[in-house]
């Protein structure tokens, strides 16, 4: 029998499993999935008290990792005891799945990650032109089915993200969805997006009201039709001028 103790250190949930991973450990798939339903995708797994774990135990593991990898988190080992090290390395999960020596290098690890990803975004962006436009588009929040949708001015766009005018009830990390119709055909797109900045009014009055979106989960279609989008006009831009 597993018995499993969670703890939080920071926005990272510990997992102290105890006992043996075997074919009675589904309670492990199924905290894991109560973690992603609350809002928690990083998960630690400490096996520091795990005596046994066989191939239905690794299984377990498996579909654990898998949920968390499909929500967009990260799940991490660590203090593995050196009689199980084997069979994880037999199973290829040490190919997989990161694997820490100790709680302290594991936990810095998902700090690491956090760095890396925001200048990972960060180059992404750079690499995407942004588009000055003015374009009436309509947004309300994802998750709330009541709201009525609101209209804001479009002043940019990227393949990543936008900047939206008119628009003060949003704060910071708020889901939106944003519907948009590309000219001249009026192509409609729906796209999911995060409010990832707020300009201050007193230093950038000019920008105020206003919130600046990151696409969330955008399709490659979609994607590439405001690459096209923008690409078009950037270059119609460029020989009007010229």
């Amino acid at each position: 029998m597993l018995d499993i103790k969670a703890r939080q250190k920071g926005n990272v949930i510990i997992l102290d499993l105890i006992g043996r991973i075997d074919v009675d450990s589904a309670n492990l798939i199924e905290i894991v999935g109560q973690c992603v339903r609350d809002g928690y995708t990083d998960i630690l797994c400490n096996l520091e008290c795990v005596e046994i774990i066989d191939y239905t135990g690794i299984s377990a593991l498996v579909i654990a990792y898998k949920e968390i990898i499909n929500n967009k988190g990260r799940m991490k080992l660590a203090c593995i005891p050196s009689h199980l090290r084997n069979i994880f390395g037999v199973a290829g999960l040490d190919r997989v799945m990161d694997i820490y020596p100790s709680q302290e290098t594991a936990l810095h690890s998902f700090q690491e990650d956090k760095i890396i990803e925001k200048i990972t975004k960060m180059q992404l962006r750079r690499r995407f032109k942004r588009l000055p436009i003015e374009m009436m588009i309509e947004l309300k929040p994802k998750y709330d089915k009541r709201a009525v949708c609101t209209k804001g001015d479009l002043l940019n766009l990227s393949g990543v993200g936008a900047y939206i005018y008119g628009c003060g009830q949003f704060k910071l990390g708020d889901e939106l969805v944003l519907k948009l119709k590309l000219p001249p055909k009026g192509e409609e797109l729906d796209l999911e997006a995060k409010v990832v900045w707020l300009p201050d009014k007193q230093i950038q009055p000019h920008f105020h009201p206003g919130i600046g979106v990151e696409f969330h989960y955008i399709s490659t279609h979609a994607q590439q039709k405001l690459l096209e989008f923008i690409e078009r006009n950037l270059s119609s831009m460029s020989s009007d001028k010229g």
